[in-house]
């Protein structure tokens, strides 16, 4: 059992998500809701999203949330909000300025939500190697930091030091190992998250 104070940032939002729905709302509204979320949990996400049965309100710069679960868009303007026509490319061009393919827009735009759906399920298909590679390097992180703790625990205790300095001395370099070995993996997470996130966005 874990105190909610000592929850990840992904396993808070992931409570609040549980509590929230525990009561059968008729409408969520949700800002920012993939923020510190993993893969599985953002994917996990947007089924519910589609599966809800009612209104969703979603604040978001999560483009791949959004175009897989998206029926309207709402533009926030002036001080007003108002229905917005176009599609997420039609609001890119808005902001900057630089128009994209306007025949790939047309063709865009004749494609069902289904259809979306489905080239987004083809992406993540394609991206499963990936994000398997993801999940996997999620696990090992996690039993380095458990392995690490444990090390923090008993090298807090003061009688180690006392009756077995060399076993202090090991524990002491063994943490330190372990710390530049999540330091790299950390790394390599982020590198991986970045493409997964890139790859689902295209």
């Amino acid at each position: 059992n874990t105190a909610a104070k000592d929850l990840s940032g992904g396993e808070k939002a992931r409570l609040l998500m549980g509590l929230s729905a525990f009561e059968g709302p008729n409408l969520f509204i949700l800002d920012e809701p993939t923020n510190h979320l993993d893969i599985d949990s953002r994917e996990s996400l947007i089924h519910a999203l589609n599966e809800f049965p009612g209104a969703v309100i979603l604040i978001s710069h999560d483009r791949h949330l959004l175009e897989a679960t998206a029926d309207r868009l709402w533009l926030v303007k002036d001080g007003a909000v108002n229905p917005y026509d176009g599609d997420l490319e039609d609001y890119k061009t808005l902001v900057t300025g630089v128009s994209g393919d306007r025949r790939g827009k047309r063709e865009a735009d004749k494609a069902s939500k289904a259809d979306r759906r489905r080239d987004a399920a083809a992406r993540r298909a394609a991206l499963e190697p990936l994000a398997k590679e993801i999940r996997a390097t999620e696990a090992l992180m996690d039993r380095i930091r458990k392995r690490i703790d444990g090390i923090e625990d008993e090298l807090s205790n003061p009688a180690v030091y006392e009756k077995d300095p060399s076993t202090a001395t090991r524990l002491a370099k063994e943490r330190s190992q372990l710390a530049q070995t999540l330091a790299g993996h950390e790394e390599k997470w982020l590198s991986m998250s970045a493409e997964y996130e890139e790859g689902t966005a295209e």
